[in-house]
């Protein structure tokens, strides 16, 4: 969340910044009058708490009427000072409803824009290929194999589930193995985390209230499927103090993730879209003043993994109005699918300046003898495996209906080359 003190002294300021992000100013206008009384209430408040504090000392000097009409008084200032405490607490509630509501503030760089069709191609890498035949889409692909089977997943879960057999499973295990390797050499300590999280935790990372309807909520024990690994590995260190020689700490995690993605109807055919996937996520704690250079470095760990892979993809910066709401920059990746002759985002590269930190209270002390501070937050996936499984069907795709395994991955499937 913001720093309640920029959006008390800088309204105009977040009131642009939510028109370039396509956010309404409800919040912001609820929480400006929200505060302004709490202010005038909290003044008052004190002001009377040391009327009574002065006139108890001047009590037990007074005598008859004179000391019950002050006794009588007090207890009335008392009275007015808990109603005062009540309506505090009402208005603390508004107020931080109201923060939390309110989206980061995009780094000055980020280009103003309206949607997707307004976001940046920073370049465009690889060489697509040039195919004999007509590519077919991955779901084709997948399907005369037998390495993905779409109605059983359906009869077990529902749409929006799939079953990997086969060479499939084996190759998305090849695929999450290359990635937590290759991650590890970039200095990632590797992780494995619950993949059940509780409130305080979706709060923390910013899913919370925010893109609620998106995520699998547990109502019975008011706990959330993991929506992406972000969410737990960045609570890892909730309500902790880093030494600042310990930053950056870096972390590099594999988990299943789940969402709903309501309102979301396209790609409904095959795994470009799903409710359930895995994916390996990189998550930073860092120290402010170089966060921005970090996520350059960030999203090169993620390029790594997609140059291994001798994919093409390109480099998207976001606009103020596609980014996450908890983003202060983000750059998407995106392989090319032949098949269905279209790009797809397999990942996001994003500093979240002290946006999570402030809501995790995730702090560094830059000196022993000085006051802690908060860190800033990183996370990319490294990557998404289903739509990563969708490029490489796609583009290593032979015309016999065979899929040559790519080079990096052989190791990890015990030098086998071709699925067939």
């Amino acid at each position: 969340m913001l720093d309640i003190n920029i959006i008390r002294n800088e309204p105009e300021r977040i009131r642009k910044m939510l028109a370039d992000r396509n956010y309404t100013d409800e919040a912001l206008n609820t929480f400006i009058s929200a505060d302004s009384e709490w202010r005038t209430l909290t003044e008052r408040g004190n002001m009377l708490r040391k009327q009574r504090n002065d006139v108890s000392q001047l009590i037990p000097k007074l005598k008859g009427s004179e000391k019950t009409q002050k006794i009588d008084e007090m207890r009335l200032v008392s009275d007015d000072i808990k109603n005062i405490d009540s309506r505090l607490s009402e208005l603390d509630a508004v107020r931080e409803e109201c923060v939390l509501n309110i989206p980061n503030i995009p780094h000055h760089t980020v280009p103003v824009g309206k949607d997707a069709e307004d976001n940046a191609v920073i370049g465009e890498y690889g060489k697509k290929r040039k195919f004999s035949f007509e590519p077919k889409e991955h779901f084709e692909i997948a399907e005369a194999l037998d390495i993905i089977d779409f109605e059983r997943g359906t009869k077990v879960a529902g749409s929006g589930f799939y079953v990997l057999k086969g060479d499939g499973a084996r190759l998305e295990r090849a695929l999450v193995n290359y990635m937590l390797d290759l991650h590890r050499d970039q200095g990632y300590t590797e992780v494995f985390t619950p993949a059940v999280v509780n409130r305080d935790a979706v709060i923390g990372t910013g899913q919370y209230p925010k893109l609620k309807d998106d995520m699998y909520c547990l109502e019975r024990d008011d706990m959330w499927l993991n929506p992406t690994a972000e969410v737990p590995v960045t609570n890892l260190h909730r309500d902790e103090i880093f030494e600042a020689s310990a930053l950056p700490v870096s972390y590099a995690a594999y988990l299943p993730s789940f969402r709903r993605e309501a309102g979301k109807h396209s790609d409904t055919r095959g795994i470009a879209r799903v409710h359930q996937f895995n994916k390996v996520e990189m998550v930073k704690f860092v120290h402010p003043d170089n966060s921005f250079d970090v996520l350059e470095s960030l999203r090169d760990n993620a390029e790594d993994v997609i140059r291994g892979l001798e994919l093409p993809y390109r480099v998207l910066l976001l606009c103020t109005g596609d980014m996450s709401f908890h983003a202060a920059k983000c750059y998407d990746l995106e392989l090319y699918a032949p098949g269905r002759k279209g790009w797809l985002e397999v990942s996001s590269c994003s500093c979240f300046t002290d946006f999570q930190a402030r809501r995790a209270k995730i702090k560094f002390r830059p000196e022993p003898h000085l006051k802690s501070e908060f860190v800033h937050t990183l996370n990319g996936s490294g990557l998404a495996l289903p739509r990563t499984m969708v490029a490489i069907l796609e583009n290593y795709q032979n015309k016999d209906g065979s899929v040559t395994i790519p080079k990096v991955l052989r190791g990890y499937m015990r030098n086998q080359e071709t699925i067939d």
